[in-house]
């Protein structure tokens, strides 16, 4: 005897298949579908939320003293910096992200579980709190920062810090993202290219890589997008020292205090790349690996 609760379940899904057709079952196809007010009236306030500080930039910007405002030249050391720390950093990242990925994906590494939650770390953590820790880190008297420091190497207050700071803050995106990508990825291809002679680097880059390509670009460009942004992590660990660690950020939390509508410009700047980046991806980053096409 099949259980009254689900003789009910299969009685709404009867019923939805005959109100609305073979397409009423699958999930997103539904173009009519009722919008109660219950779940509506917060979906409204959470896009207002989210709407009305970024509109506040885009209104509030100071647009027709834009370009002298922009091209002043602190904005211009800064933006030369950010460009420059945020390009090593994402350079930093798929280095080290693409291969961690890999093994995350592909491997049975013991402690997985503590390693994935490494990676994670950093996105959660306040960004204080990051600097912090690569203060203990790799700071003068940190855990790395003394033996560094005997051959040469100091990185807080320095360019390679703030390439270190945005490095620890965004690595995480490149990786959790190409993880993804490998783990919905049929392991039957690498497995053929093996048959065929290929060494785990060639089958990587030949067949592992192209196949995942989408993804891999996805989580670069918010790798790169959150290293251009990063703040919290570069003030605490590399200071704000003018064309050494004073990324556009940093000028725009100096401008602040003393001029806010530069700082609203420089604001905007940096909206626009963020914005810019999102509609180029349009959600690749969530697309999963797909076979290539014969």
């Amino acid at each position: 005897m099949i259980p009254r609760p689900l003789r009910r379940h299969r009685r709404f899904r009867a019923a939805a298949r005959d109100h609305g057709g073979p397409a009423a079952g699958r999930p997103g196809t539904g173009t009519g579908a009722r919008r109660p007010l219950a779940l509506t009236a917060p979906a409204g306030l959470a896009v207002l939320l989210l709407a009305v500080p970024l509109l506040g930039i885009v209104t509030r910007a100071p647009w027709s003293e834009l370009p002298g405002r922009l091209g002043s030249p602190e904005v211009s050391q800064a933006l030369v910096l950010s460009l420059a720390v945020s390009g090593w950093a994402l350079l930093l990242s798929l280095l080290l992200g693409v291969p961690l990925a890999w093994v995350l994906a592909r491997t049975s590494l013991p402690g997985k579980a503590l390693v994935r939650s490494l990676v994670l770390l950093p996105m959660v953590l306040p960004p204080t709190v990051a600097g912090v820790a690569l203060l203990q880190g790799f700071g003068r008297s940190g855990l790395l920062g003394a033996p560094l420091e005997r051959i040469g190497i100091v990185l807080p207050f320095s360019t390679p810090g703030a390439v270190l700071a945005a490095t620890f803050v965004s690595l995480p995106f490149i990786v959790i993202t190409l993880e993804g990508a490998l783990a919905g990825l049929d392991p039957r291809y690498e497995e053929a290219a093996a048959t065929m002679g290929a060494g785990p680097l060639q089958s990587l880059r030949h067949v592992t890589l192209p196949m995942v390509l989408p993804s891999l670009l996805g989580g670069a460009a918010l790798t790169w997008a959150r290293a251009l942004g990063e703040f919290g992590a570069t003030l605490t660990f590399a200071g704000n020292l003018p064309g050494v660690t004073q990324t556009l950020p940093l000028q725009v939390y100096l401008l602040l205090q003393e001029d806010p509508a530069g700082a609203t410009a420089v604001a905007l700047l940096l909206l626009a790349v963020a914005a810019g980046v999102l509609l180029a991806l349009r959600g690749r980053w969530l697309a999963g690996a797909t076979p290539p096409r014969s």
